[in-house]
């Protein structure tokens, strides 16, 4: 999952971002609901390694305390 967020994120300009469903759906296809937790893990896990961010409103978010819709973004 982490693979398919970054594989999203180097194919789009510097500064947009990606819902987690992209990646969810990058990997598991027609059961991708299935997968919007394990992205939403994978983009806390990726931010923990300093390679991502994770936004609200275009406001970078701590991912632990985010609730409801994010997006995540390459670190700038």
């Amino acid at each position: 999952m982490e693979a398919a967020i970054l594989e999203l994120l180097a194919a789009r300009a510097a500064t947009s971002t990606i819902c987690p469903s992209e990646a969810a759906r990058a990997v598991g296809g027609g059961k991708w609901r299935d997968l919007m937790e394990p992205a939403r893990r994978a983009a806390r896990r990726l931010v923990d390694a300093g390679e991502v961010q994770i936004t609200q409103g275009g406001s970078v978010v701590d991912p632990s305390t985010a609730k409801g819709p994010i997006r995540i973004r390459k670190v700038r």
